[in-house]
């Protein structure tokens, strides 16, 4: 196996027991039988547990922008664009549970404090995500409420997050239908 391929078995491993099981419940000697290589191996590529939950969390993140880019305009009204934005986040969430386990808990986590910390404590910058820009744009042009950008990711990401974890567990059916009323109730939340 090529140390590219061992990298990413490695990480797929990292992420399906960091999911199932939590950060503290996969240690790297389980993440390396279920990659099936060696612990050193995982040590060859990752100098650290932190260091592999961290470029997971890196790789996750741009999997999922390029996803909720695909078919998007800056051309397009905001309300159009934050329903387009919130329609693929919620679908690739269902589709890909495991990516929605991670990131949960990556938030959840002192990892993703730290991030949010440095993200909503900084100045605005040219690192900004998809959404972060949509909402900026919704308040200068007095589209959207004007909140702190921690109160329109609460707004918008809360109420997402709860529903994609009842449709896992089996609470609610997310069909297109109620996709759509959904992300629709989370604009009425924002909008002004």
């Amino acid at each position: 196996m090529k140390n590219n391929d061992k990298r990413t078995v490695i990480m797929q491993a990292a992420l399906k027991l960091i999911a199932e099981n939590g950060f503290h419940g996969a240690p790297m000697s389980m993440i390396a039988d279920t990659a099936g290589v060696g612990t050193g191996t995982i040590y060859c590529h990752f100098k650290s547990k932190d260091l592999l939950i961290k470029e997971l969390f890196l790789e996750l993140r741009k999997k999922i922008i390029e996803v909720l880019l695909e078919g998007y305009s800056d051309d397009k009204p905001i309300r159009e664009r934050f329903l387009h934005l919130s329609t693929v986040l919620l679908r690739h969430f269902i589709e890909h549970p495991l990516h929605f386990r991670f990131m949960e808990q990556y938030f959840n986590s002192p990892y993703g404090v730290t991030l949010r910390r440095e993200k909503f404590l900084r100045e605005p910058s040219a690192e900004l995500d998809p959404f972060e820009v949509l909402f900026l744009q919704g308040m200068t042009q007095q589209v959207m409420k004007d909140f702190p950008l921690p109160v329109h990711a609460a707004l918008a990401f809360g109420p997402l997050a709860a529903l994609v974890r009842d449709h896992v567990l089996g609470f609610v059916k997310l069909d297109d239908a109620m996709i759509v009323k959904f992300t629709e109730s989370c604009w009425d939340g924002i909008k002004r």
